[in-house]
């Protein structure tokens, strides 16, 4: 019985051929190198690697002819940004509860310098209406 902290394997894709055309020897686990879609691309599992295959080029092994299809959902910040005065902002760089480092994003529009003052204005009044209320009681 598999202990709790350990996780379960979840094949994405499988090249079933492979064994059946080739002879295999031996293998080797490794990793691999994916941007933020192509993880949830896979995670949705779509991906095929029946017709791929792994080359050497300047010391590293790259895997060729895998199809991971593209996660449309990414493209909603792209386009957010792409309109006028939107920019991605960072909000907090922290480790989730796995361990896993992770950055939080936000959609944000440029304020203008009236709006600045008025969220200055606000601020001020929070902290004089906490400071008369400690005083009053």
């Amino acid at each position: 019985m598999a202990e709790k902290n350990e996780r379960a394997i979840k094949v994405v894709a499988e090249n079933r051929k492979a064994r059946f055309n080739y002879a295999v020897e031996d293998t080797v686990e490794a990793g691999i190198a994916l941007t933020g879609t192509e993880v949830k691309s896979l995670r949705n599992g779509k991906s095929t690697i029946a017709e791929s295959y792994a080359d050497s080029k300047n010391g590293e092994i790259w895997l060729l002819n895998a199809n991971i299809p593209e996660y449309l959902q990414a493209n909603r910040l792209m386009g957010a940004v792409d309109r006028e005065g939107m920019t991605l902002i960072p909000l907090k760089l922290y480790f989730n509860e796995r361990g896993r480092a992770k950055l939080l994003l936000a959609v944000a529009k440029g304020k203008k310098l009236h709006d600045k003052r008025e969220s200055e204005k606000k601020r001020d009044w929070g902290r004089e209406k906490g400071r008369l209320l400690r005083a009053r009681g």
